[in-house]
């Protein structure tokens, strides 16, 4: 018998729209053949997989479907309102909204350590998430984006696949339902174009689960969480116009916990540096750095330092992996 998580060697890529369409199809008729007329919960980030599972999901049964998205206060500048507007508007699902920025910033204050840090963001979710479920009725299927790199990784006890181990007792008795666990990361933005999900959602950036949290270096405060949104929307829109959007694997700012002297309106200042980081890779296992034309970097030392209160220079971080890592944390 076919293991259901193994993908068959038949299986075409899907590299076109016709295919994704057909995938679509199949996976439409799957889901409603195992969840009738029952009800799935979803966590919905804004991240490409989940996105294309809850599009996949409300194709398939609608309104029985219930989106939680959680504002944590460490998503990027735009996301949680992208959410709400794409699922809340042009899907029809059932969405929740949950403004827990306060809950999240306050547990977080004075933390610097990065593995408490992650376990606060991680704990906090679930607990969040768990609450919402507990407040809905009738449901008993739980949607998930893994996609089939996670199934390897788990299978090679890399990671998990699904975090299904890490909720309360009592939702440990869901049933999955993963409409695009057979796919690999570019199939399933092919899928979510065939979708209408738009290009900013399908093709985001790979993003870490704790968020700007681990772009804040060090014990996270308010207001260079905000320098590390405010930086990384200039730097994504100064990407964009210089044609570099989609042509470069990730790039992002940090803000670490430290600061420097400086000279701004002929006054003196002590405020945080801004380091822009942009790589490439294929497997990241290696990743390159990606050199920025000078007048790109130009263009951002001026805007940030002069956009972005708190930051009084610009770095940039031309290191490979190894020796670094992608994150700073």
């Amino acid at each position: 018998m076919q293991d259901p998580n193994v993908r068959p060697e038949s299986m075409k890529r899907i590299t076109t729209e016709e295919l994704a369409r057909a995938f679509i199809e199949e996976q439409v008729a799957s889901i409603r053949a195992q969840v009738g007329k029952g009800k799935v919960l979803l966590a919905l980030s804004g991240g490409v997989d989940s996105s294309v599972c809850a599009a996949l999901i409300s194709k398939a049964i609608g309104s029985r479907l219930c989106c939680v998205h959680v504002n944590h206060g460490l998503l990027r500048k735009g996301e949680p309102e992208q959410v709400c507007r794409v699922f809340g508007e042009q899907f029809d699902v059932n969405l929740i909204y949950v403004d827990a920025v306060d809950r999240f910033l306050d547990a977080l204050a004075g933390v610097s350590d990065p593995e408490r840090k992650r376990k606060i963001i991680g704990g906090i979710f679930i607990e969040v998430f768990a609450e919402e479920a507990r407040k809905l009725e009738g449901i008993k299927f739980l949607g998930q984006g893994t996609i089939y790199p996670d199934i390897l990784e788990s299978k090679d006890g890399i990671k998990a696949h699904h975090n299904v181990g890490g909720l309360p007792e009592d939702m440990k008795d869901f049933e999955l339902v993963e409409p695009v666990k057979l796919l690999y990361k570019d199939e399933v933005r092919v899928v979510g174009k065939a979708l209408g999900l738009p290009d900013s959602m399908v093709y985001r950036q790979p993003f870490p689960g704790p968020g700007l949290g681990v772009r804040c270096v060090g014990a996270i405060t308010r207001d260079r969480l905000e320098a590390v949104r405010e930086s990384d929307a200039i730097l994504r829109e100064e990407f964009a116009k210089a044609g570099l959007e989609g042509k470069v694997w990730q790039y992002f700012t940090v803000v670490p916990d430290f600061k420097s002297t400086g000279i701004k309106d002929g006054k003196r200042t002590f405020a945080w540096p801004c380091i822009i980081r942009a790589i490439n890779t294929v497997d990241v296992v290696e990743v390159t750095p990606e050199y920025l034309p000078k007048e790109l970097i130009e263009t951002l030392v001026r805007r940030i330092t002069t956009e972005v209160p708190g930051i009084n220079r610009v770095l940039v971080d031309y290191t490979p992996k190894p020796p670094a890592t992608v994150e700073y944390e």
